[in-house]
């Protein structure tokens, strides 16, 4: 069988025009997270392992926020291929309010949360200081709403330039406030780990205003604007950006819930462990904020050929992609594997937490390509508007099979913070495979013949 290359490289150029900007954004979002890693370990380890929690619960609700956010993304790109300025200024204020209800949402549910977090399992030295910075990180809930709601107009639209510029300004304004409140710089007090939850939050707050005014006061922004004040809400519109946005989020909670009740199981383990496994996390963002990146390069683009029924250049579009992953896990691999030693030090002064770290490299490697394509897949299907069997495919893949394997490979089998990881392959690699499936059956149904 004849393989015709020119179609995926005619898509390469596009995707990764598209993605150095999300790259860019994404790289400041894994400085940070690494920022914050360091600056915690060596403040303390027992504040780094309460940062290793409270982060995994509200990345729970800030993913799923995120992803409900994404609904939006293919509907302003299709809108986008047609040349629809009023739909899009539409759609952006409909996706406010329907956003902004996801915030009270998730609001409501962590305060209940917070008045149980000693009842969790974890090691009760921790809960002082898990409490200061889990209440800062819920002020900062709607904030990251807001952000969302504009930064995935600007991406839908193809512009992913003006939200690379302030997701940088954000990230650098978070660090230097980390600098100055944990360790007590420039006349502030020292405040550890409530410090860096202050400066996160402070930094999501200007994010926010800052994309705003993007969208309401500069040129290319003028017609969305301009409609999005004189638009109307409407109950269509609720429940098209509901329709598209619950699935992705739950799909992305279901998956970040799957890392967050793995924290739990290792909290289970001691401290060392969940401190270790923070820094797993950190690790772990250098190679899926690239994929993400790509991804959603995909998912532009193939909802701009859906707005323009130009359905042939899809599927290039989406294993060009994979492509691009792929280069990137060949390229990020080797030397995190050389480095797998040192890697923990870099974050704590521990030498059990540092030794911990490099047991639970490997499965990190591992699960790389499976990574990729479940990411680009996934992501696909978001840009052909089927977003329905993500739920289904994430709920399998992380609840049915990731769960049991983590707590049966790292506390039934004493296998630790490894063990733990190595379940991650397992689900990754079935998700990849039952995107990549219902990938094609949509497109199938798309287009009357065979993708």
């Amino acid at each position: 069988m004849h393989i015709d290359f020119s179609l995926y490289s005619a898509q390469y150029k596009p995707l990764i025009k598209l993605g150095i900007p999300i790259i860019i954004g994404q790289i400041g979002t894994i400085v940070l997270s690494f920022a914050d890693t360091i600056m915690i370990g060596h403040h303390s380890t027992p504040e780094l392992a309460a940062a290793a929690f409270v982060s995994q619960l509200f990345n729970l609700g800030i993913l799923l926020a995120m992803g409900f956010s994404y609904g939006l993304t293919p509907i302003v790109g299709n809108l986008f291929g047609k040349g629809d300025e009023q739909g899009i200024g539409t759609a952006g204020r409909n996706a406010l309010l329907a956003n902004s209800v996801v915030a009270l949402l998730l609001s409501a549910a962590y305060i209940v949360l917070y008045f149980f977090l000693d009842k969790l399992g974890q090691p009760q030295e921790l809960i002082p200081y898990m409490r200061p910075y889990y209440i800062v990180n819920l002020i900062s809930v709607p904030f990251v709403c807001w952000f969302n709601v504009f930064k995935q107009t600007a991406d839908g639209s193809t512009d992913t330039v003006k939200p690379m510029w302030i997701l940088i300004a954000g990230n650098i304004l978070n660090i230097i406030g980390n600098y100055m409140l944990i360790y007590g710089h420039g006349g502030l007090p020292e405040l550890g780990l409530l410090g860096a939850g202050l400066s996160t939050m402070l930094s999501r707050i200007i994010m926010a205003f800052a994309m705003a005014y993007v969208f309401f006061f500069t040129r290319r922004y003028r017609p969305y604007a301009h409609s999005f004040v004189h638009s109307r809400i409407t109950r269509a519109w609720q429940q098209k950006l509901n329709g598209m946005g619950w699935p992705l989020g739950l799909q992305m909670s279901m998956e970040s819930g799957a890392w967050s009740l793995c924290s739990i199981i290792v909290g289970w383990i001691g401290a060392e462990a969940l401190a270790g496994h923070q820094i797993m996390l950190s690790v772990s963002q250098l190679f899926y904020q690239f994929y993400y990146a790509i991804a959603a390069a995909v998912s532009i683009r193939v909802s701009l050929y859906c707005g323009q029924k130009d359905y042939g250049k899809i599927t290039p579009t989406a294993w060009a992609g994979f492509h691009i992953c792929l280069c990137v896990a060949v390229l990020l691999t080797g030397p995190v594997l050389l480095l797998r030693n040192e890697i923990g030090w870099a974050f704590t002064d521990s030498a059990k937490v540092a030794a911990t770290v490099a047991s639970a490299i490997t499965p990190l490697i591992v699960y790389q390509v499976a990574d990729g394509l479940q990411c680009i897949f996934s992501n696909a299907l978001r840009g052909l508007s089927n977003v329905k069997p993500l739920m289904l495919v994430a709920f399998i893949a992380y609840f049915v099979v990731s769960i049991p394997l983590s707590y049966t490979f790292g506390i039934v089998l004493g296998g630790s913070l490894e063990g733990v990881w190595f379940a991650f392959p397992f689900g990754l690699s079935l998700a990849g495979v039952l995107y990549h499936h219902f990938f094609r059956l949509t497109l199938h149904r798309m287009t009357g013949a065979r993708s």
